[in-house]
């Protein structure tokens, strides 16, 4: 019996097989279904170079680049989906405006959304959606406007976190000045945060809010940090933030198909999870491996629940000690 022939398409000078579109497609679905948004990309990516793309494809390309922090060919795609006239238009158009205001263009989003309600293109019941998104675009630019502090606000934090004078307070206050300076450009104290991190008397929580901020505004630095009986340097450009290191990805994505059938204890252990992950920060549960670390957070909890496996009892103490170490959390 012959074998059937597919026709073979050709892009510039790569040929392309029949069926390798779909697959791609398809393979770049799984992994956006599955929180793996980097490879979902690189698989969406790879079939565009063949094809203009559906409305189906360019929502899951757009939303995927967007939750790697891609916004700015985000936007380019979310522009190309609203040009199609897609179905699910209010839906993109919350997504483009959400990029929108992550690459600091909150006059655009101003307009537009204006422009739309005064077009009455958004249903009634979306209206209130997009009137909270122009609201918070407005907080939001005013604030950066304002840039978070003025001089005289520098100065006093400063002073604030000069070393022997953040260490004469309580950790409890330590951590309030830190949640406090979430909402400043740290950049002018970088040095000052830098030395607390490396300072002996630094709770590891301290040091992981401060390695924290660092890595979420930007700021280049190059930090030794010692906890828990470990130490390394590291760099503030190359560190990704804590839910996106890969192997703490991994064991969210492990713990979730393992406890599938429980909700309770999956919930339980997400919520350690979370705390650990900071606790431990820049570290990753040190030499243990997903695998390991994903059974041996199911073993903890359900050891919570009166069910004590055969375990390992040194991975059992580093989770006790760090969720003693995570007890800021709860002040």
């Amino acid at each position: 019996m012959r074998r059937k022939k597919g026709k073979l398409q050709r892009h510039e000078n790569v040929i392309v097989f029949p069926g390798t579109v779909e697959r791609l497609v398809a393979e770049g679905q799984q992994f956006a279904e599955k929180y793996q948004y980097d490879q979902a990309v690189e698989c969406l990516k790879e079939a565009l170079q063949y094809t203009e793309g559906d409305e189906a494809l360019l929502s899951v390309y757009a939303f995927s680049l967007y939750e790697i922090r891609n916004f700015k060919e985000a936007k380019a795609v979310c522009e190309k989906l609203l040009a199609i006239g897609p179905q699910l238009y209010i839906e993109t158009m919350e997504l483009y405006l959400t990029v929108l205001m992550e690459l600091k263009e909150y006059k655009q989003v101003e307009t537009l959304i204006e422009s739309l309600l005064e077009e009455d293109v958004i249903p009634p019941e979306s209206q209130d959606q997009f009137i909270r998104i122009k609201n918070l675009n407005a907080a939001i630019a005013k604030a950066k406007i304002e840039d978070s502090l003025d001089d005289v606000e520098i100065e006093h934090a400063s002073d604030e976190f000069e070393v022997d004078t953040f260490f004469s307070k309580t950790t409890i206050e330590q951590m309030q000045k830190l949640q406090a300076a979430k909402e400043m450009n740290i950049r002018p104290i970088k040095d000052l945060l830098v030395a607390i991190i490396e300072d002996e008397r630094s709770h590891p929580l301290i040091q992981s809010f401060i390695l924290y901020l660092l890595v979420a505004q930007e700021i280049p630095a190059i930090v030794e940090v010692k906890k828990l009986g470990h130490s390394k340097v590291v760099n503030t450009e190359e560190l990704l933030l804590p839910d996106e290191l890969p192997v703490a990805k991994k064991v969210f994505e492990l713990v979730s198909d393992a406890l599938d059938q429980e909700p309770s204890t999956l919930q339980m252990v997400q919520y350690l999870l979370a705390r650990h992950i900071f606790a431990a920060y820049p570290y990753e549960w040190f030499n243990y491996g997903a695998e390991e670390v994903a059974e041996g957070y199911i073993d903890f909890v359900h050891g919570m629940f009166g069910v004590v496996k055969e375990t390992d009892y040194d991975l059992m103490e580093l989770l006790n000690t760090l969720e003693e170490q995570s007890e800021l959390f709860d002040t």
